[in-house]
């Protein structure tokens, strides 16, 4: 194995300050916060928040769906809830079920579509990087054209180019060892500071039609601010949402 040193600056949330710049807006109160998307291969039109609750079992509950759907915010449910536990009249442009690629995640996930047919799917693994990892991604495309597909976790914009081209996703998450429970770090050494990720990872996105979701590493509001200034389309929380009566 030959390894590579990677010259050039990589940033993280506290490297970087937003510079202040002059407003048409008298107050703080008039900014817009929703957005309005299309997705590039299911097609859905989507107009909300663009943040997600991780689909954590500590964040990723019903109870915080029902909270945050009238904000107009996407709750990722966790993957350890079955089809009964999920209600039929959750709103489902603001919520996303999840799986893993394991053969009794994808007959778990087979049944919820048949019964509850959500808008969004999370394919949530610990390492991206993997062709059986795509190739999963393009099963689901194939099985359902009209869902909009989110899948990660990745870091570089070769990745997202090719879960967004060859994987039919529609939302690559991205970031790697920066959430504030994630030992990834800790125990291999991989990551890429969050804020790079954002940044070079909404580019790849950008070239491509696609859409990214900046995972991990926000500790304050001013953490969301920056990633979506960096090129993120959504930014997902974990630590931030977790300890409120709504989790698990």
């Amino acid at each position: 194995m030959s390894w590579k040193v990677e010259q050039g600056e990589r940033l993280d949330f506290d490297d970087v300050l937003i510079k202040p710049q002059s407003s048409n807006l008298s107050s703080r109160a008039d900014v817009v916060l929703t957005r309005k998307m299309t997705f590039m291969h299911s097609n859905r039109k989507w107009e909300g928040i663009p943040l997600m609750v991780a689909n954590m079992d500590t964040t990723g509950t019903v109870e915080m769906c029902r909270a945050l759907t009238p904000y107009k915010i996407i709750t990722c449910l966790h993957k350890h809830y079955d089809v009964s536990d999920i209600p039929v009249d959750l709103d489902k442009d603001y919520y996303a079920v999840s799986t893993g690629t394991s053969t009794k995640d994808k007959e778990k996930l087979v049944q919820i579509m048949e019964s509850l047919r959500p808008h969004f799917i999370v394919v949530d693994v610990a390492n991206g990087y993997t062709l059986s990892f795509l190739e999963y991604c393009k099963e689901l495309r194939q099985d359902y054209p009209q869902v909009t597909i989110i899948a990660g976790n990745v870091a570089t914009p070769e990745m997202v180019e090719s879960l967004l081209k060859e994987g039919g996703v529609d939302i690559v998450k991205c970031g790697i060892g920066s959430g504030s429970v994630c030992t990834t770090r800790i125990k291999t050494g991989i990551g890429v500071p969050q804020l790079s990720v954002a940044l070079e990872c909404g580019n790849a996105a950008e070239k491509n039609i696609g859409h990214i979701v900046s995972d991990g590493g926000c500790k304050t509001p001013g953490d969301i601010v920056k990633a979506l200034g960096a090129g993120a389309h959504f930014v997902m929380l974990g630590g931030m949402m977790a300890g409120h009566e709504e989790s698990g």
